[in-house]
């Protein structure tokens, strides 16, 4: 029978708990400098608070849901206040007036002409296990009151899990206050949530009607006793028959409320570590420079750690869950961490990658295959009879591609000798599964992009083709490494084979484009996608006739303001409100913004590379969102807002693209194709890590030159390289000059308001010589627009067809900037214009 709803005083072996008694604690720094966003609340958008033990998932008036990860312990976190004197109740959520968001913690302000109430949010790593995110209330108030604190009791583990019903609630007396235990069907889960000094609320007798009633901590807060402390909402959480008790539970509060102070202090140097240690930016976009280090925060804040193991892996992202019991994508995802680890390579957190590495490799299915979704709850059940596990075939060949990289950059070649054998039976999987006799890894083995598709799924896409070619290419190089000259020969000899037949079965020279997929048959659907792009992800020759594709891309047939749709607006199969068929994903932009940098179209990566950016702070603030519609700039309702690879989609396309750093740990160089902004004379790469080194990196225009050099930090002393046309590498490797021309041009950047059309000018090409610079651009007709002019040599005779040039307001010299007005024809829709700059 269910624990009945009531008043329980701790009796006979728990006698002590009638004296032990939590308390509020006098108020501890924590710092509000350094990297911060500050917004007024927008009432419905979403914040996260997440560690490795829990996640706080809400809105920014301070409603929220809160997870001792993987069960949701409570949710619709409300706070009412009655003043004394001041007859009327007042709804704080509705005075939720300012969010503050740092690194290491996130502040919500509630603001009234009696009090201020501030929300310190914080989800510490080294917490008692059991315990998860910690919620600090400071108040200041005029006149003494009563905050309510109420919640509903959820107690809902992770799906796919065992259902309940509504846990049982009992109010455990202790001391002067006390706390709630939750109660559900089984021995092993219960959970408790407390607040020094508070009473219970409503607690219906058994007898009652039946209704629900939330839960309520009541505070009285006096001025003179109470300022200058933090009340704070304490939980746990025990799965376990010897943990769920209520003896267990109240300890761990007990030791959490006793140790808070500390906690929070460790918690926030680890913080101010990542900040010391990992990559950072300094260019003259202080909002970029604020988005990259935002992108290294929120992939950090997605390591969970996986019970009973103990392991820590990367969870796909978080949002918040509302009536169901997954938090987001809050699972571990093989594909989704494998696209990240790129950047978390770039910017030098080789243990993390080691770390999720390991946890994929070890539960890679017996035949080799790597595994795609493994929830946090999967211990609780036989995890391989879901469908979910291993249903992406992408996932083995990225972890071939993302093991080099990760060698690659370390240099660790030890750490690919230890799992040989996974590498191999990866190897060995992707390789011996093509069903239809040509070479190639198909669908037959799972989804390789779409998990869905107007016409049928798949045969063979083009997607999980390239990534084979890229994975063979890849294993060449892992097979040198373990000294396994037949496979690296066969491997290497495939990988060309495969660029071959790809641009046999997959190029329409007619359309001038590459299909989407092919059917068992051998016919094509030429659905214009931008899976093609995908070519250059890991470096290589990408496809040979793209030129066509590049210029599609970039066009508002593809790209909106806030970033690229999967599928173009004019293909027959488009609908910007579907998952597969043309919304916007982070993840294709950022995609598309490596290509294009690797590709020749530095603007058109440069402009992807800040619609992505700019979405730092347009939602879930610090984070990037899952998708959005490819019809207006709007996320997704379901769109989970921080996640794990859309933020990685910021940090590779800068360092790999706008930088163009490659890192080789092996050899101790760091190989250059840098591609500045025209209006930027000066940036820096602060604290690159190549293998066991770390370096930093200092690009200055000089002239009709763009200069890099190297400042060793630590380590052994790193070489620069480059293979770029006409660049000139010191003898000493401690420099690099690369040629510019005489004149470039800077585009501008900036997201539209939110349910905006697509209306900003796009960059469909650019071609530059040695006395002229080219460019295609299209604009709404009768547009009229502003580009950055910048002139490397100190007399030139600049002409410019198709626009006009004038002296910015500062006017200009051999290192200044001028303005290009382009006026675009009129019509209806977007409309092309040519410029030429000749000098």
């Amino acid at each position: 029978m269910r624990a009945v709803l009531g008043v329980v005083m701790m009796l006979g072996g728990v006698a002590s708990a009638q004296t032990a008694t939590l308390r509020s604690l006098n108020n501890f720094s924590i710092k509000g400098d350094g990297l911060a966003i500050r917004q007024h609340v927008e009432s419905g958008k979403p914040f996260t608070v997440a560690g490795i033990q829990g996640a706080m998932l809400g809105e920014q008036e301070g409603t929220f849901e809160a997870w001792v990860l993987p069960v949701k312990l409570l949710s619709h976190f409300a706070i009412r206040a009655d003043v004394e004197g001041y007859s009327v109740p007042i709804d704080l959520n509705a005075d939720a007036a300012e969010i503050e968001v740092f690194p290491d913690h996130t502040v919500i302000t509630y603001s009234h002409i009696a009090f201020t109430v501030r929300q310190i949010m914080f989800a510490p790593d080294d917490a008692e296990d059991g315990t998860g995110a910690i919620l600090l209330f400071q108040i200041d108030s005029t006149r003494p009151m009563d905050l309510t604190f109420s919640f509903t009791p959820e107690m809902r583990p992770m799906w796919p899990q065992r259902s309940q019903g509504v846990p049982s609630a009992e109010w455990v007396k202790a001391g002067e206050s006390g706390f709630y235990v939750l109660h559900t069907d089984f021995p092993d889960l219960a959970g408790a949530v407390a607040m020094p000094t508070a009473q219970p609320g409503i607690l219906a007798p058994y007898q009652e009607k039946p209704k629900f009633y939330p839960l309520e901590l009541k505070l009285h807060y006096k001025p003179k006793r109470d300022t200058n402390r933090y009340f704070p909402l304490l939980m746990a959480m025990g799965n376990t028959v010897e943990t769920a008790t209520n003896t267990a539970l109240q300890g761990k509060l007990e030791r959490l409320n006793a140790t808070l102070p500390e906690v929070y202090a460790k918690h926030a140097a680890r913080y101010r570590e990542i900040g010391d240690n990992l990559t950072a930016i300094r260019t003259p976009d202080a909002g970029l420079n604020e988005d990259f280090a935002w992108a290294e925060t929120s992939i950090e804040q997605l390591r969970a750690k996986a019970q009973p193991s103990g392991e820590i892996g990367l969870v796909a992202g978080y949002y918040s869950s509302g009536d169901s019991a997954r938090p987001g994508f809050g699972w571990y995802f093989g594909r989704d961490s494998l696209y990240t680890l790129y950047a978390v390579n770039g910017f030098g957190d080789f243990k993390l990658t080691r770390e999720e590495l390991e946890f994929l490799m070890k539960r890679q299915r017996d035949d080799g295959k790597i595994m795609h979704e493994y929830p946090q709850t999967a211990a609780s059940f036989v995890w391989k009879d879901f469908s979910y596990a291993y249903a992406a075939a992408d996932s083995t060949p990225l972890f071939l591609t993302a093991m080099l990289d990760y060698v690659q950059s370390s240099g660790n070649v030890n750490f690919l000798r230890e799992h040989r054998e996974v590498v191999e039976k990866a190897w060995h999987f992707e390789t011996s599964h093509d069903s239809d006799g040509d070479g190639i890894y198909d669908n037959s083995q799972g989804t390789g992009w779409v998990e869905s598709w107007p016409t049928g799924m798949p045969h063979q896409e083009i997607y999980l083709a390239l990534l084979d070619q890229q994975a063979s290419v890849a294993m060449s190089k892992l097979a040198g490494l373990l000294e396994d000259k037949a496979t690296a020969d066969a491997a290497s000899t495939r990988g060309i084979d495969l660029a071959k037949k790809i641009e046999a079965e997959y190029y329409d020279s007619a359309g001038r484009a590459y299909a989407f997929s092919r059917n068992s048959d051998g016919t094509l659907d030429r659905s214009a996608t931008v899976y093609p792009a995908i070519a250059w992800w890991n470096g290589g020759a990408g496809l040979a006739h793209s030129e066509a594709s590049f210029r599609r891309w970039a066009s508002h047939d593809f790209s909106t303001d806030w970033g690229l749709r999967d599928v173009a607006e004019s293909d027959p199969v488009y609908d910007p409100i579907s998952y597969h068929q043309g919304s916007v994903w982070p993840l294709f932009t950022g995609w598309e913004s490596v290509a294009e940098y690797r590709a020749g179209h530095p603007l058109a990566g440069y402009e992807h590379l800040m619609e992505n950016a700019d979405l730092t702070t347009v939602q879930d603030l610090g984070a990037v969102t899952e998708l959005l519609s490819g019809a207006f700039f709007q996320p997704f309702g379901r769109s989970t807002s921080h996640q794990l690879w859309s933020s990685a989609m910021v940090i590779t396309p800068a360092l790999r693209g706008l930088f163009g750093i490659d890192v080789d740990g092996l050899s101790g160089v760091v190989r250059l194709d840098p591609h500045l902004p025209a209006d930027w004379d000066s940036a820096s790469v602060e604290r690159v890590h190549v293998g066991e080194s770390v370096c930093s990196l200092m690009y200055q225009r000089q002239g009709q030159s763009l200069v890099v050099k190297i400042s060793n930090v630590s380590g052994p002393a790193i070489r620069l390289g480059s293979v770029v046309k006409g660049s000139k590498v010191a003898s000493d490797g401690a420099s690099v000059a690369f040629p510019l021309p005489g004149v470039e041009v800077a585009v501008p950047h900036g997201l539209p308001l939110p349910g905006a059309r697509t209306a900003q000018m796009k960059v469909l090409g650019e071609t530059v010589d040695g006395h002229s610079l080219k460019l295609e651009l299209e604009a709404e007709a009768g547009s009229v627009v502003e580009l950055k002019v910048r002139r490397n040599a100190a007399k030139l005779n600049l002409h410019a067809d198709g626009g006009t040039i004038s002296s910015a307001s500062g006017g200009h010299g051999s290192d200044g900037l001028e303005q290009l007005t382009v006026k675009f024809p009129t019509g209806t829709g977007y409309e092309e214009q040519g410029v030429t700059l000749r000098w």
